[in-house]
């Protein structure tokens, strides 16, 4: 619409649109906060600001991904190809997320990616307005390397409250996400003389790849139902291991009652936990397991963060590590950017505090569960052959196939038809059945039911 237009009266839009008026009149509040449109009083909404059009890119001169990181010319620079079939190799190089990341698709169906499209756009901005009415010129300074103080007591009561752990607000390290915290762990490991830890398989390739980074070699333990084989564990005399034990990635299972009492076993005797609590608040059909951290807080380095809860974008994320860790961890954070930004810190403490992030918990557990039972229901109508895991949380669900298939191949072609998924022999190391590993929570039933389709043609 263009700038002086007149936007139609709430009522009027709702009936005109089949939908609550309290709907419209928060499209229009939103619209307002981001200064697209102005209530003029009796003369209604009006249009004061029209967004820019994204500049047009010829197909043959923009920008293509880059491929799996196979081909390199003299220069060491990666070549660039527009092939799906070259986005899916078997053995995927480091820059194999970046590449798929930017590949173009209309259904997009990668796990690990929530809701953005639900993100409280408008609760943020009320949050942000309340932390700089009450903000001091001080607190625009250098702040504590390890976080602001009311954001680690927020934290520290979220963690209560969702996950059974106990931890003073001094003890809450803020990172930037999982990723930056599992970093800042390496680096304290590696000080301490641990140069190789178990991880799970199948488990997260980004995950493996990001520790191989740090330098430390990672050494596959088998999952099976029941969740990490401890057995096998204690078996290669590690020192150290990282899992994701509320709800593994990628297949889905929860660590058991008994598995648990052995790998606490294996920690008491003097084994490091690092434990990625990756999905544990969007539990669906009972409630979440407790933490590990929680029974066992001088064995367990915990991390945590609101990627899965409100964007990825934020790269907030916290870390609990024992006593014996933490100066080495604090000083590698200081190290590597003096702290993380403190006014999305402190706007999320309001998040945290009001209520609102748990308003929008309970929002997106309504919404996932609609869209997780759409993909079951679609699997069922169009690969009734596969086998379904991990539905009962999360934000994926992740299937293996019967019969002679290749799920590189079988992701390069779904890509070719305008779906994107990851192949589950990405995140596996030992021999394991090949599968796909797809995404539900950023997409709604109508598009997920389309692209299981539009997967199972090929």
């Amino acid at each position: 619409m263009p700038v002086g237009a007149r936007l139609p009266a709430t009522r009027v839009l709702a009936a005109d649109l089949g939908v609550s008026r309290g709907v419209v009149v928060e499209a229009y509040q939103r619209l307002m906060e981001e200064g697209q449109v102005a209530g003029r009083g009796r003369a209604g909404t009006v249009v004061v600001a029209a967004p820019i059009p994204a500049p047009a890119r010829s197909p043959d001169t923009g920008p293509r991904p880059p491929s799996a990181g196979v081909g390199r010319g003299a220069t060491g620079a990666a070549t660039r190809t527009a092939d799906p079939a070259d986005l899916f190799p078997s053995a995927p190089g480091p820059d194999i997320f970046d590449a798929l990341r930017t590949a173009p698709a209309r259904i997009d169906l990668t796990p690990g990616v929530p809701d953005l499209a639900a993100f409280p756009r408008a609760a943020w901005l009320r949050a942000e307005r309340a932390v700089l009415g009450r903000l001091a010129a001080p607190d625009l300074g250098y702040g504590d390397p390890c976080g602001t103080p009311i954001l680690r007591r927020a934290v520290a009561g979220w963690l209560a409250r969702n996950r059974g752990i106990g931890a003073d607000p001094a003890e809450v390290i803020i990172t930037n996400g999982v990723s930056q915290a599992l970093g800042l762990l390496a680096q304290a490991l590696a000080a301490g003389g641990v140069t190789a830890l178990g991880v799970e398989d199948p488990g997260s390739l980004g995950v493996r790849q990001h520790l191989d980074n740090w330098r430390l070699e990672t050494v596959p333990i088998p999952v099976d139902a029941a969740g990490l084989r401890v057995d096998e564990l204690a078996a290669r005399n590690l020192p150290a291991v990282m899992l994701t034990p509320a709800h593994q990635f990628p297949t889905g299972v929860v660590l058991d009652g008994a598995r648990r009492r052995q790998l606490a076993s294996w920690a008491r005797a003097g084994g490091l936990v690092i434990e990625d609590d990756y999905d544990a608040e969007h539990r669906y059909d009972r409630p979440p397991v407790p933490a590990l951290r929680a029974t066992l807080p001088e064995q367990v380095c915990y991390a945590g963060s609101v990627s899965k809860l409100l964007a990825p974008a934020l790269r907030i994320g916290w870390l609990l590590v024992p006593r014996r860790y933490r100066d080495a961890v604090v000083a590698a954070k200081r190290n590597a950017d003096l702290g993380n930004a403190v006014l999305p810190q402190l706007v999320l403490a309001e998040l945290i505090t009001s209520g609102a992030l748990e308003r929008h918990l309970r929002l997106l557990r309504r919404r996932h569960v609609q869209r997780r039972d759409a993909m079951i229901a679609a699997l069922g109508r169009h690969l009734p052959g596969a086998t379904v895991h991990g539905a009962a949380a999360g934000l994926h669900l992740t299937v293996t196939l019967a019969g002679e298939v290749t799920d590189t191949e079988l992701a390069a072609a779904a890509l070719a038809r305008g779906v994107k998924v990851q192949p589950l022999s990405w995140h596996c190391r030992r021999p394991y059945p090949p599968g796909l590993v797809l995404g539900y929570a950023a997409n709604t039933p109508s598009l997920i039911a389309e692209g299981i389709e539009l997967l199972a043609t090929g």
